[in-house]
């Protein structure tokens, strides 16, 4: 959304991304959906959103955070499938080794962790491995009526 949509890249006056993520965020969250915001979501820059978001959300609420090193930043960056363009050098200028919300329950995931491991986390510790879809296919579109035949026969 941020780079690509509205192709901030960071260091903007009055950046558009935080109060779009948020809107969307609280779009599907008064429409039902589970939501997930995700990404390097720095708190000088996104803070503020976050934590109002959190704040004013009535239902089950769960944050990570991953504490990664720059070096390993950096070697993940460069095994990514399409790595952005940048240097470490200017990776160091935005990296932050200790950028948590500070908010209650937050659970901080070590770089040692595992993708498959952090999302088993993220899904028991949310919740969201045992929940069930928050809002059905709002007109049984075509493909949900086939998936439901094909699943009920």
């Amino acid at each position: 959304m941020r780079r690509v949509v509205l192709r901030e890249h960071g260091g903007q006056q009055d950046p558009v991304a935080p109060g779009m993520i948020a809107t969307m965020a609280r779009c599907a969250l008064d429409a039902g959906y589970h939501v997930i915001v995700e990404g390097i979501l720095s708190t000088g820059s996104y803070g503020v959103m976050l934590r109002e978001l959190i704040g004013s959300h009535t239902g089950p609420t769960a944050v990570y955070w991953m504490r990664v090193s720059f070096d390993e930043t950096v070697r993940r960056h460069h095994r990514r499938e399409e790595p952005i363009a940048v240097t470490a050098e200017q990776m160091r200028e935005w990296y932050v080794g200790s950028d948590v919300l500070g908010v209650p329950g937050e659970v901080i995931i070590p770089e040692t962790t595992t993708f498959d491991e952090a999302v088993a986390m993220i899904l028991e510790g949310s919740g969201l491995s045992g929940a069930t879809a928050g809002t059905p296919c709002p007109a049984q579109c075509p493909r949900c009526a086939e998936k439901t035949a094909a699943r009920d026969s």
